[in-house]
């Protein structure tokens, strides 16, 4: 049996490597990255999905909150969602996802088939790159956990870090192809992601 999932997507973030530009609104294999995030979580059959940043489209199945201050960082966007949240129906797990990845829909996937496998005294999974660095905002964690690590938060965790708010739960790191992790950061990272998923489109022949 599956457990219960929610999704906090974090999109909301100042993108100043892409001169500021709305990462999660590029376009990358005829979908944005926001949109492709979203999917992933509702397949996974997240409830609730929360996205942490201004409304950028009003077509998803989805709620918006925003962290206080604005931009205030990552672990900040995480407290805002959880605090959005009615505690007496928590899920069992909370998918915590950047909306900058090309691949999300198979990073998704990953996390939900392993998060049976793990011991009861594991509090969450979160996917490594190949020298095994944990990626933080590609990871699923159980929520009473991550409410508890964020109700030691000073400032409701603005501008503290990602590690700061996970560093005292047991989390296991799994390191993943490049592929699963690679974000889009810069513009020729997003020239990238979109040769990859040119590449990975099928191609139907021109009639004669």
């Amino acid at each position: 049996m599956t457990p219960r999932l929610g999704a906090i997507l974090l999109a909301g973030g100042r993108a100043a490597r892409v001169d500021g530009a709305a990462k999660p609104l590029f376009d990358v294999g005829g979908r944005t990255l926001l949109a492709t995030a979203a999917q992933a979580a509702l397949d996974a059959g997240a409830r609730p999905v929360t996205v942490v940043a201004p409304v950028l489209d009003e077509t998803l199945p989805v709620t918006w909150v925003r962290e206080e201050p604005p931009f205030s960082g990552p672990a900040a966007a995480t407290v805002a969602a959880l605090a959005s949240w009615p505690a007496v129906d928590d899920p069992e797990w909370t998918l915590v996802l950047a909306c900058d990845l090309p691949s999300a829909d198979v990073a998704v996937r990953r996390l939900v088939d392993d998060i049976v496998l793990l011991p009861s005294d594991t509090d969450g999974l979160c996917l490594g790159d190949a020298s095994s660095r944990p990626q933080w905002l590609i990871g699923v964690y159980r929520t009473r956990a991550l409410r508890a690590a964020a109700s030691t938060l000073p400032n409701a965790g603005a501008d503290a870090s990602m590690r700061g708010l996970l560093d005292d739960l047991a989390i296991t790191v799994v390191s993943v192809p490049g592929e699963l992790t690679r974000d889009v950061d810069t513009w020729q990272d997003l020239e990238e992601a979109r040769a990859r998923a040119d590449a990975h489109r099928p191609h139907t022949e021109e009639p004669s």
